[in-house]
């Protein structure tokens, strides 16, 4: 049994102490810890924040060899166990890594357990029992032996579950419910005093009986209990799926507020993200890309279709907030309008096709900076918005997405799948070849004909007029301190003609001072020539801005049922947002 002993070194210095135990070592034991976490594909170097490594057996020295920068490998001797103490910083309060102070603790594995190369089929223990008092500790992870506050061990079967468990430690709120019978667990760190966790465990509770219910009916799901853990914070947002639990975080005024029962879009949000990360349980814990199976945690593990794992959840987790009655029909289309604005405000969606951008994800998606909205596109955005344009599609002839998703799992039987598989799904549902499609949604760079599937389910499409922003083709921030800052130039945009660049303050437009860009459109005449002050690198410049005339394509989309549509239209809507 190979196992970990996890301690509080010393919290105010955010350092974890671990003790990991390997039995009847290899003569050369090679022990590695991962360079990425499943779910966030960006590599993040865990290994520079361990410190202090040293490896003894039967209490004498072992001598450790680095061989490159997150592998070791012990020299042993004999049978005797391999002991090896090291500490950890933590102090990330992401959820893809571990975080310590004397208020919290959370791990995941991948950043605290080092490997045992050739024992990673094993099982694993994972001992808890040095906690300041009054900590709890909250996981997915099976107990073996533990007390009222969670302190003891726990098992995994092997160190792909190991890593797939995180933990959260510390005096949290805990609120339980059961879902299609399967027991859950809801826990929340640094929620305001005021916080109405009743009404998150109800709805949550509901969120997770729609989703069960479209994989499986009245069958129960492919875990026997769930746990929750959010991270309550004043400015944050993110979510890290796993197998039986997920770690969220989110500001603490999204929460919802006892005595308050109004529906606010930041508890829209919130609620969106739990959906979110509990149908990954499915699409992309257990279906999964081919080539994640297994992980290599050594290296970028790299595929094209996280616009499937990542986009398709994304159009189901607030798709699933509406079948569930947790929002309306209005809603709901103000934020699929929102993602169709999103997507046609970035030019990158005519350089990159998104299986593309899944496959750069690595070099992409996690760094982004200036030039980004120009160089790829979202595989959450744009993938949700191909998965919309698949089932509008199933629907108007034959079929829907929902079966598809369906018999990829009976097809996978809950495993690793290809684009072919999808391809033959996609074909078996809808009766015909989809190679049209997917070659134009997922490897293409055209827009996707949405408006056109949007008003066959009676549902009405109107451009608003473009901002003053969108006009320009740039991206700003204001605020009182630094003015009017360009964040982007949007390539092929009026701004990117002119010679503005990404830093500069705007000051004046045709000899007007400028405090808001909005200002811009009242000193000025559409279609016309205009002449733009800016400060770059402490020097004043004019530029010549030419100001294209209003093109109602620029602006942002709105989605409203349309109450006048034929009947036909008005069942596909209905068939299509009840499930």
């Amino acid at each position: 049994m190979i196992s970990y002993r996890i301690d509080i070194a010393d919290a105010n210095a955010h350092l974890f102490r671990v003790m990991l135990t390997i039995p009847n070592p290899a003569e050369r034991q090679i022990l590695s810890l991962p360079v990425w976490i499943p779910g966030s594909y960006l590599v993040r170097e865990f290994s520079r924040h361990v410190s202090e490594l040293k490896a003894t057996q039967a209490g004498n020295p072992v001598a450790l060899d680095q061989l490159d920068k997150a592998t070791w490998e012990a020299t042993c001797s004999g049978k005797a166990p391999l002991v090896l103490r090291y500490l950890v910083y933590a102090f990330d309060t992401s959820v893809r890594t571990a975080f310590l102070n004397a208020q919290r603790g959370f791990f995941n594995g991948t950043s605290l357990c080092l490997r045992a190369e050739g024992r990673e089929d094993e099982a694993h223990e994972i001992e808890l029992v040095q906690m300041p008092e009054g900590w709890e500790v909250a996981t997915g992870m099976g107990a073996v032996t533990v007390d009222a506050l969670g302190r003891g061990t726990y098992r995994s079967a092997d160190y792909d579950e190991l890593v797939d468990h995180p933990f959260e430690l510390g005096r949290f709120w805990r609120g339980r419910f059961e879902a299609c019978g399967v027991p859950h667990e809801f826990v929340v760190a640094g929620a305001f005093p005021d916080f109405d966790g009743e009404r998150l465990v109800a709805d949550s509770k509901t969120i997770c009986e729609a989703a069960i219910k479209f994989w499986h009916g009245s069958e129960k799901p492919p875990f026997d209990r769930y746990v929750f853990m959010l991270n309550a914070v004043d400015e944050g947002y993110g979510g890290l799926e796993h197998r039986a639990s997920t770690a969220l975080i989110d500001a603490r005024r999204n929460l919802p507020q006892k005595g308050k029962a109004e529906l606010t879009d930041g508890y829209v949000t919130l609620m969106g993200l739990i959906s979110h990360e509990y149908f990954h349980t499915w699409n992309v814990k257990r279906l999964k890309p081919r080539e994640f199976a297994p992980y290599d945690f050594t290296r970028e593990n790299y595929t094209e279709l996280l616009w499937f794992f990542e986009g398709f959840t994304s159009y189901y987790d607030d798709l699933l907030l509406v079948r569930a009655g947790l929002i309306d029909e209005g809603r709901y289309l103000k934020l699929v309008a929102k993602t169709i604005s999103g997507v046609a405000d970035t030019p990158g969606r005519k350089v990159q096709s998104v299986a593309q951008a899944s496959f750069d994800a690595w070099v992409k998606y996690y760094r982004t900076d200036e030039n980004t909205p120009n160089a790829t596109i979202s595989y959450y955005t744009k993938g949700s918005l191909v998965a919309l344009a698949l089932d509008l599609t199933l629907r108007s002839h034959q079929g829907n997405l929902d079966e598809v998703m369906r018999g990829l799992w009976a097809r996978s039987d809950g495993g690793p799948i290809s684009e072919a598989d999808i391809r033959d799904v996609l074909r078996e549902v809808g009766g015909r070849s989809f190679d049209e499609e997917m070659q134009a949604f997922v490897h293409g760079t055209g827009d996707l004909p949405l408006q056109s599937l949007l008003e066959r389910v009676g549902v009405q499409w109107q451009s608003q007029a473009p901002t003053v922003p969108q006009r320009l083709g740039l991206r700003v921030n204001e605020s009182a301190l630094t003015g009017v800052r360009i964040s982007h130039v949007l390539r092929g945009g009026a701004a990117e003609r002119a010679g503005a660049s990404v830093g500069d303050e705007v000051l004046a437009v045709d000899d007007w001072r400028i405090r808001r860009l909005d200002d811009l459109q009242r000193v000025t005449v559409a279609g016309g020539q205009a002449r733009l002050m800016v400060s770059r690198d402490q020097r004043v410049l004019h530029l010549p801005l030419a100001l294209p005339k209003d093109d109602p394509a620029q602006g942002a989309v709105s989605l409203t049922a349309d109450a006048k549509a034929q009947k036909p239209a008005q069942a596909l809507r209905k068939a299509w947002l009840t499930g």
